[in-house]
Order: structure tokens, then sequence, then C-alpha cells
């Protein structure tokens, strides 16, 4: 059995600029893209707290600790300056692999800086 399993995740960054005439992507600061383990062109979901939006686009560098989450092209229509955004990735793997895979999980602050990190462990409900 093949699995789609998160992969990653920075969770409620901050949408610095929206961009509607560029020919789209996520602009991601390298710092938060190397942290949450986000290749360039790498295929991202978003899903927007603010209002419900989610898409899917793709990763592209922002310069490094810029802070910068830039949503371009048609996505600029689904989230705004302020937005919080949850930013994922994900994986297909086998049982097997998925048994012992955790994903990297990327907490930032409000200007978008690297409060915590963590591999994915749950505590049982």
């Amino acid at each position: 059995m093949i699995l789609t399993m998160l992969k990653s995740k920075i969770h409620r960054a901050v949408v610095t600029h929206a961009e509607q005439d560029y020919e789209g992507s996520c602009a991601i600061d390298e710092a938060l893209m190397e942290a949450a383990d986000i290749r360039a062109f790498e295929q991202l979901h978003i899903y927007n707290v603010r209002n419900g939006e989610r898409f899917t686009t793709y990763a592209i560098a922002a310069p490094r600790n810029s802070g910068v989450i830039g949503v371009n092209g048609a996505a600029a229509h689904k989230a705004a300056p302020g937005d919080l955004l949850i930013i994922c990735t994900y994986a297909t793997m086998d049982a097997s692999e998925a048994d012992s895979f955790h994903p990297r999980l990327v907490y930032v602050d409000d200007q978008n800086v690297i409060r915590r990190i963590s591999h994915g462990r749950l505590a049982a409900v």
C-alpha cells in the first residue's frame, strides 16, 4: 500500500505580500525552506487560516532571513498581506516507511522567525 503522508509544515506563517502580476508560486524565506525541508519548485498545499481558502502552488526561495512569505499569481487572489497560512508538503511512501517517518514541523512567530522545530511526534490521545 502507498500512503500520502505529511512531509513538512510551516505553521501560521504571515503573508508579507501578494502579487497577482507574477507567473505563480509562493516565495518563502530560504531559511524557512531549509528548516522545513522544502525544495525550490516543490509542490505546496497552502491553507489560509483567515479565510479558509485552500490552494496548491509551488515554492520559490526568497532571500534568507528576510521573513518573506509571498503569494504570487492566481494564488494571490486567495491570500492577502497579514493572513496566516499553514504551508504543507506531502510525500508518498509505503506503509513500512510511514511507520518510521516523522514530518518536519516549523513553528514561526508573527515576523516569520522560527520559534520551534518539531519532528512530528504526536502525543497519544
